[in-house]
C-alpha cells in the first residue's frame, strides 16, 4: 500500500501508512489515553493476525505514531471500529486528516457506506463526523460499558 502524505496551512505534516504488528505498543498507548474503555492490546494483535476484513492504519509525524484508525469492510460497508489521536496533537486536524484517509480508501474499494458509533457525550467527535457528510440515524441504548449511549451515524458514499 502507497504512503499518503498530507499538509496544508499550518496543520502538522503526517504519513499515513497501515498498520504494523510493531505499532501495536504505541496504538496501545494512544488507546489507553483516549478511551475510559480501551481496547486491550490482545484486540489489536487478533485484528492485525486473524481478521481478514479488518484496515487499520497509524497516523505518523517525525517518525512518531500520533494516530490510529481502524476499519472493517464487509462486501460494500464499511465499520469504522476506532479512531483516535493523541492527546498531544489533538486539534491539529489529525483525526480528520485520518478520516478523510478512511473515506477515500472506501471509496477506492467499493464502500457504499460508512457506519460508525460514537459516544453521546462526544461532541467534538460528532462535529467532526457531521462536517464530514455523517448523518445520525439511530440510537444503541446502554452501549458502552458504563452504560453511555451511541450515536450511530452513516455517511452515504454511493446513493
Amino acid at each position: 500500500m502507497k504512503e499518503q502524505e498530507t499538509k496544508a496551512n499550518n496543520e502538522i505534516q503526517i504519513i499515513i501508512r497501515p498498520m504494523k504488528f510493531e505499532d501495536i505498543d504505541v496504538v496501545d498507548e494512544i488507546n489507553k489515553a483516549s478511551f475510559s474503555n480501551p481496547w486491550s492490546r490482545e484486540s489489536f494483535e487478533r485484528e492485525l493476525s486473524s481478521n481478514r476484513v479488518a484496515h487499520y492504519f497509524v497516523a505518523i509525524h517525525e517518525d512518531r505514531i500520533i494516530g490510529f484508525v481502524g476499519i472493517w469492510i464487509i462486501f460494500q460497508e464499511a465499520q469504522i471500529t476506532t479512531i483516535a489521536v493523541h492527546p498531544d496533537f489533538r486539534g491539529k486536524k489529525v483525526g480528520e486528516k485520518l478520516l478523510d484517509f478512511v473515506i477515500d480508501y472506501c471509496l477506492k474499494n467499493h464502500v457504499k457506506n460508512i457506519i460508525l458509533e460514537v459516544r453521546v457525550s462526544n461532541t467534538i467527535a460528532q462535529n467532526l463526523y457531521y462536517k464530514k457528510g455523517f448523518k445520525k440515524v439511530g440510537l444503541r441504548k446502554w452501549y458502552y460499558k458504563d452504560g453511555e449511549d451511541a450515536l450511530v451515524m452513516v455517511k452515504k458514499l454511493v446513493e
